[in-house]
This record gives C-alpha cells, sequence and structure tokens, in this order.
C-alpha cells in the first residue's frame, strides 16, 4: 500500500488558474492538530476538515469559500470538566491587489473583516487556524456546571440581587401592600 500524496496548503498567486477555480481539502495530521491545540490552549483538538476553493475575482483579486469543520475540547469555565464543541462554519477571505494598509496609530476596523492584502502566497493553514481561533467558544461551560450567584459589597452591607434591581420591583411591593389593606 502506498503512502497517501502530501496535501497542498500553500498556493503562490502566480500559480493559480486566472480562469478556474482551485479546489483544496486540508486535513491535519496527528501532528499538526497537537500543534494547533497546544497554541490555542485547548485540552484536544480531535478533528480538523478545511475545504473549499480559491477563485480569481476580477483581475487582480482572490477570494477563498470554504467550509471549516473541527471538533475541539476545552475545560468547562465554572467546573473544568471537558466540554466538546463541534464547530461548522463557513470561512471566506477575499485578497486585493490594491488593499489600502492603514498607517495611523489608531484605526477603525473596516466592516467587512473578511479582505485582506494579497500576499504573493495563500497558506491555507494559516486562514484554517484563524478561522478556528475566532469560532472557537470563550467561556466553554458543561452542561452540569450551576449557574454561579455572586454578590460583592462593602462589609456589613447587605448585597443588592437580581430581584433588588428590577425597574418595577418597588411598584409589585406596593401593590402587595395595598391589596392586603383593602
Amino acid at each position: 500500500m502506498s503512502e497517501p500524496a502530501a496535501q497542498k496548503t500553500t498556493y503562490r498567486i502566480a500559480d493559480l488558474s486566472q480562469s478556474h477555480p482551485t479546489a483544496f481539502v486540508v486535513v491535519p495530521d496527528a501532528k499538526t492538530l497537537q500543534s494547533i491545540a497546544d497554541e490555542m490552549e485547548l485540552s484536544a483538538l480531535r478533528k480538523m476538515r478545511f475545504e473549499g476553493t480559491i477563485s480569481a475575482q476580477g483581475k487582480s483579486d482572490w477570494r477563498i469559500d470554504a467550509h471549516l469543520g473541527a471538533t475541539v475540547v476545552q475545560p468547562c469555565v465554572a467546573t473544568l470538566a471537558p466540554v466538546t464543541t463541534r464547530i461548522e462554519e463557513p470561512v471566506t477571505r477575499v485578497y486585493l491587489a490594491d488593499y489600502d494598509m492603514p498607517e495611523a496609530a489608531e484605526v477603525e476596523m473596516p466592516e467587512d473583516d473578511t479582505v485582506e492584502p494579497l500576499p504573493q502566497e495563500i497558506d491555507l493553514v494559516a486562514v484554517m487556524t484563524e478561522a478556528l481561533a475566532l469560532n472557537i467558544p470563550p467561556y466553554p461551560r458543561s452542561d452540569q456546571a450551576e449557574p454561579v450567584k455572586e454578590a460583592f459589597t462593602e462589609p456589613g452591607k447587605t448585597p443588592l440581587t437580581d430581584d433588588d434591581v428590577r425597574p418595577f420591583a418597588g411598584l409589585a411591593a406596593l401593590r402587595d401592600k395595598l391589596s392586603d389593606e383593602e
């Protein structure tokens, strides 16, 4: 039985076809999965698949339309029990040849966050890893984790509760008091 062919994960823009989309499938091996899991501080990265096309958009711009599928395991923020999450997300990147890179110290984020400057090469592993990082739950919670109720106040004072800060709590108490007097 022969070894499977190595996946192509980097594409030089100059080598891509202007007339036909270039299809790709990236399925990281166990070593790469472990490396990504370590980099993102995950307990495990069980599966990952990045599949799509790179196509020309106009004369000099390029576009990636892909789908990311991954299974991540993270510790619960409340109990530290393992939480498994399945991620299924569409991924789009548009590479513009005439992209204007902001030069100011502070800049506003553009409305379209899929647009980037055109590189010499497209690194699909980098695009896949970035898409995964953007879609991992920031605060995973186990189904068995109970809601945490904490109250903070100065020593010797009664902390506010959710019922205390409801806008009509005082009116409800007044209504109840008036109905008791009748």
